[in-house]
């Protein structure tokens, strides 16, 4: 890459991992663990590293320092703060060592101890080092390769980058993860080090024919940067991957919600939603996680409110529509019984806020009033001792249910629809 190019593909690098930072932060505030506080340190870490590494970071820096070279230290220093932080971080991801302490607690300070070890070895060599002459941002390893404690010092570097993610990469290989989404970042942080390898398989050789004297191929050298780059894009969809599926996922389920929602928060009673703006998507970028555990807590509310309007007779009528279909090869197969219940309960809850509606008319009141239990038994809806753990899976089969055919046909049976066949009698609410 020219050094143009470098610039803006550095800087780019280096803006992303910044704001990867930012958004990992606001996670770790609300949880603090740590595989978020190595995440979010290793990207600010490598946000730091792209910036000095780019020309004009590197020119300004040795500038600053009045030795033209002298960001080679921290850039490569940087490199493998990165890359050992990323190895930590499969360690403590691995499910295998997390049930070993003592193992987990003896391959963490041993691999500390490794980058360490390489760390200081190669602050001894660089100030060590003959570093006099103009600075070349791309080609430093082999502009300098025949000073040699140059040479040391990427011995050093190459010989722990390569161990670290050879390693890293190994330990990725070897994960098996319960969750799909963290399954493939665990895959592509293994594809990423390989990419980050390529740097030491270029390099190796262009800094040797340059210690030699021969520097026919120093492209080849400056070709490694470019797979670093490749890399670290990798290795940063790696750390994102997962985070950003959940995110996604939150925001698809906050919006699939929204039916079921509308129907017996907004309909019942406004007071139960957190706010007046509870039903826009605004804010969803950042707090799409509290939006939608609030979305489902106010839907529980709205379905408790809405207890006392709750007849059977919608329950039943789904249930003998269903098999009588079933049995008679109708439009639909037997529904899964999870399908099937949330069918039953949604057709009941469609039936309560008719009936709840209706009552409201005829007590000609221009503001919502709370139902209050009546005497009798209270009607039980299907799913209603799913753990909380399940319930927004349960809610969100609901919701998709509230309009499907079989409630429709159930609730225009007379014995289903009770709004439209019934008097609703609001005597004691």
């Amino acid at each position: 890459m020219s050094e143009a190019l470098s610039n803006i593909v550095y800087l780019v690098i280096a803006a992303m991992a910044l704001a990867m930072a930012a958004w990992k932060a606001l996670a770790l505030f609300r949880d603090a663990t740590p595989t978020l506080a190595l995440t979010v340190s290793m990207q600010l870490c490598g946000s730091v590293v792209y910036a000095i590494a780019s020309p004009i970071g590197y020119r300004s820096l040795g500038e600053v320092t009045d030795q033209p070279s002298f960001a080679t230290l921290p850039v490569y220093i940087g490199i493998l703060v990165c890359f050992s932080m990323g190895h930590i971080l499969t360690l403590l991801w691995d499910p295998g060592l997390r049930g070993k302490q003592f193992a987990l607690r003896r391959a963490v300070t041993v691999w500390c101890a490794a980058y360490a070890t390489g760390a200081m070895l190669m602050i001894l060599f660089f100030s060590l080092a003959d570093l006099s002459g103009p600075a070349d941002p791309l080609r430093f390893n082999t502009a300098f390769a025949r000073d040699p404690m140059v040479l040391m010092f990427l011995v050093v570097f190459l010989a722990t980058l390569t161990s670290g993610t050879l390693n890293t990469s190994r330990q990725c290989r070897q994960m098996r993860l319960e969750d799909p989404q963290l399954q493939r970042s665990v895959r592509a942080f293994g594809i990423a080090m390989w990419w980050v390898f390529g740097y030491v398989v270029c390099s190796a050789p262009a800094i040797t024919f340059a210690a030699l004297g021969n520097h026919s191929i120093d492209t080849v050298g400056v070709f490694g940067s470019t797979c670093g780059v490749i890399g670290t894009i990798t290795l940063y969809y790696g750390l994102a991957g997962a985070a950003v599926g959940a995110w996604w996922g939150e925001r698809r389920d906050f919006e699939a919600l929204q039916p079921l929602w509308e129907l017996v928060v907004v309909s019942v009673d406004q007071n139960l939603a957190f706010s007046a703006q509870a039903s826009r998507n605004r804010g969803l970028g950042v707090n799409v996680t509290f939006r939608l555990h609030r979305r489902v807590i106010e839907i529980l509310d709205g379905i408790r409110a809405l207890r006392p309007w709750l007849s059977p007779a919608p329950l039943e009528a789904v249930y003998r529509l269903h098999d009588r279909h079933v049995r008679s090869g109708g439009p639909w197969r037997s529904m899964p019984e999870p399908y099937l219940k949330a069918a039953a309960t949604a057709a009941a809850l469609r039936d309560a806020v008719e009936k709840l509606h209706v009552a409201r008319r005829q007590q000609r009141q221009p503001h919502p009033v709370r139902p209050q239990l009546p005497d009798g038994p209270a009607v039980l809806l299907p799913g209603e001792n799913t753990p909380a753990a399940d319930e927004r899976s349960r809610l969100l089969i609901l919701s998709k249910m509230l309009s499907h055919p079989l409630v429709c046909d159930a609730l225009s049976q007379p014995a289903g629809a009770s709004m439209h066949s019934q008097a609703v009698s609001v005597e004691g609410t």
